[in-house]
């Protein structure tokens, strides 16, 4: 019954990590790893005093610290539901239980860090923040925000006086958040995360709010990717969290790493920079990944689709290119001259980066992070018959054959490509 319970999530953790290949089996049966099978993260766990292995494998992109610090977390929520399902007849329920609830256990687990008394206060939180992401309010999307500090108030408070945002102490009138917190939408739509977010303890009792006049952070990158946030959650104490029902009505856990987990059409996923670091590890300049990295998750969050090509150095441009989303067009030309040559750190903080990435066309980078052009129609003959999507995978697959490719689709999707295929995919 563990392999088949397994198996009712097994999409949802191939998914988390990326598209690795995952298996669930009793240690005996060998789910260990054999000569010549290739097996880069295996974890054993023990239900009903049989032991059981996970073997997870992603081929030359390696798993991160974070990612399997939450899969240890997935295993033991499994194995400690495992044992309330035990009895004769229950197996579906069981499985629909796994289904419907493991990652959002395995989610409230992992943020909650140590802190063992307060897992349902996390998880309360989570199911609250799924609910109203379905909300509408004349039309428009509910969106919100909570930053959980972990030490003391009064620490965090003259941090706020460095930045944008200014204090509400809620007094008399602060409460623990309860099934029925958002039952006005004022409640929403004053704290609408972006000029305004609560500020609670982790037992979810909120002590007040933190608010501005100002939109966010001048560069919109930064601003769509809570680069922001973060900075206070550094101030809050180790294992401080936020947490965002966005504009894109999905539930964004934004963690004081840095790194962030993302409820994303009813699945779970995590943005880890590095693993980005690892696939650009050695391909491109180290200043200008993050400053790529982040542009990147903007992008997908504000669906804006993209191919970007970062060169290993040996591409003929004239040679790859089949024409220009501009074609002769003095202006387009004119325009792209302006800015070739230019570091992507540099677009970024002027604010053209994300308008040249979210415009059609490949963009091609070099090793020392300079745009080489933009607006690129290529040769798809590379893509290779067995490419299944449309114009912009075929694409990337084919300008994978000359350079490290980041794919970002309409609809979110992240994938990384290399050689002609996919090794990674976020949401």
């Amino acid at each position: 019954m563990p392999k088949s319970a397994f198996n009712a999530i097994r999409n949802s953790v191939c998914s988390f990590l990326g598209g690795a290949k995952v298996s669930f089996s009793e240690v005996e049966e060998c789910d260990l790893p054999q000569a010549g099978t290739i097996c880069d993260l295996a974890m054993q766990i023990e239900i009903n005093d049989i032991p059981y292995q996970f073997c997870a494998s992603r081929g030359s992109l390696a798993f991160t610290a974070t990612e399997i610090s939450f899969v240890q977390e997935l295993l033991t929520a499994m194995e400690g539901l495992f044992s309330g399902f035990t009895a004769e007849g229950y197996a579906a329920h069981f499985r629909t239980a796994l289904l419907t609830s493991l990652m959002d256990i395995a989610v409230a687990r992992y943020i909650r860090g140590d802190r063992k008394g307060v897992f349902w206060t996390t998880q309360n939180l989570i199911q609250l923040l799924k609910k109203l992401s379905y909300q509408r309010y004349e039309g428009a999307p509910a969106t919100t925000g909570f930053l959980i500090y972990r030490n003391q108030l009064e620490e965090l408070l003259p941090s706020l006086q460095k930045s944008r945002y200014n204090w509400l102490d809620l007094g008399d009138d602060r409460r623990r958040i309860s099934d029925n917190f958002f039952i006005n939408p004022l409640s929403y739509r004053f704290v609408d995360g972006l000029r305004a977010l609560y500020i609670c303890d982790i037992r979810m009792n909120v002590k007040g709010i933190m608010r501005t006049n100002s939109l966010g952070p001048r560069d919109a990158i930064d601003q769509l990717s809570n680069r922001e946030t973060v900075s206070l959650l550094q101030k809050s104490g180790a294992g401080a969290f936020a947490i965002f029902v966005n504009e894109a009505s999905e539930v964004e856990v934004v963690l004081d790493s840095g790194k962030l987990l993302v409820w994303r059409k009813g699945d779970w996923g995590i943005y880890d920079p590095d693993i980005f670091r690892v696939f650009l590890h050695g391909a491109l300049d180290k200043r200008s990944i993050d400053a790529l990295i982040w542009s990147v998750y903007a992008l997908s969050k504000s669906r804006h689709g993209t191919v970007i090509l970062i060169s290993n150095g040996k591409t003929d441009l004239q040679a790859l290119s089949k024409g220009s989303v501009g074609g002769r067009d003095p202006l387009s030309r004119a325009l792209i001259r302006h800015v070739c040559g230019t570091r992507i750190g540099e677009l970024k903080r002027s604010g053209e980066l994300m308008r040249i990435l979210s415009s059609d066309g490949l963009t091609v980078i070099n090793r020392k992070g300079e745009l080489l052009d933009t607006g690129l129609i290529i040769d798809t003959s590379k893509a290779g018959d067995l490419v299944s999507g449309g114009g912009r995978t075929t694409a990337a697959a084919a300008a994978s054959h000359y350079g490290r490719v980041i794919k970002v689709s309409e609809d979110g999707p992240v994938e990384l490509l290399e050689n002609g295929r996919r090794v990674y995919r976020f949401g």
